[in-house]
Order: structure tokens, then sequence, then C-alpha cells
């Protein structure tokens, strides 16, 4: 794991841990009030609808993904961007294998562990 607080957070030093069938989660670099992950999905894998005390931004940085984000559907590809505020229910399902770049505001200290 990469330590929080650490300036440089390379790839190769994030450990990757299962979170689900199908996607693997690296947690890059953070601080207390931000966190980036990456999240590789294989086609089929879900993201359950779920919702948590933090805002986070979205990047799909490749693959399709059809996401939900407080009732509404909406497929989504390399390049685009979706914002989901604290507590607004969003999930995913993926179309085409890919990567997802999520930042949270604060941390995500279950993710920390």
């Amino acid at each position: 794991m990469i330590p929080k607080g650490s300036r440089w957070a390379f790839h190769q030093d994030a450990r990757p841990v299962e979170a689900g069938a199908g996607v693997t989660r690296r947690v890059l670099a953070y601080t207390d009030g931000l966190m980036c992950v990456e999240n590789t999905f294989a086609q089929g894998a879900v993201g359950s609808l779920h919702s948590h005390p933090h805002t986070q931004i979205t990047y799909v940085v490749s693959g399709v993904f059809s996401f939900t984000i407080d009732g509404v559907t909406k497929t989504v590809r390399a390049g685009d961007t979706m914002l989901k505020q604290n507590g607004v229910i969003h999930g995913c399902v993926c179309l085409e294998a890919g990567i997802l770049l999520d930042i949270f505001t604060p941390m995500r200290e279950d993710f920390a562990g």
C-alpha cells in the first residue's frame, strides 16, 4: 500500500485488491482530504448500487460502462466524467473491459486499510 501523503505514487507499488467479482482496486496517491483510486473492470463486472459520505468524480480511462447515478442510467466511454455528490446512490455495469479513475473527497478510510 502506498503510504498516505506520499509525494510519488508509482503504479507498481499500489497493491491490487479484489473489490468484487471482476473488479480490482488500486489506491494511488491520497491525503486525509483527497484520494485517487484506479478500478479495473472485466467485461460484465458490476459495481453494485451504493452510496457513501464522500463526493466522488469518476473519469473513464478506457472501456464502456452503463452507469446509474440517482436513478438515471447512461452509457459512458473513455474520456467521460461523472460527478456523484455525497449520499447519492450510484453503480455501474462494465459493458467492455476498462478502467475507471475515482477521485474522492475526503479520502475513503475504508480503502486505506
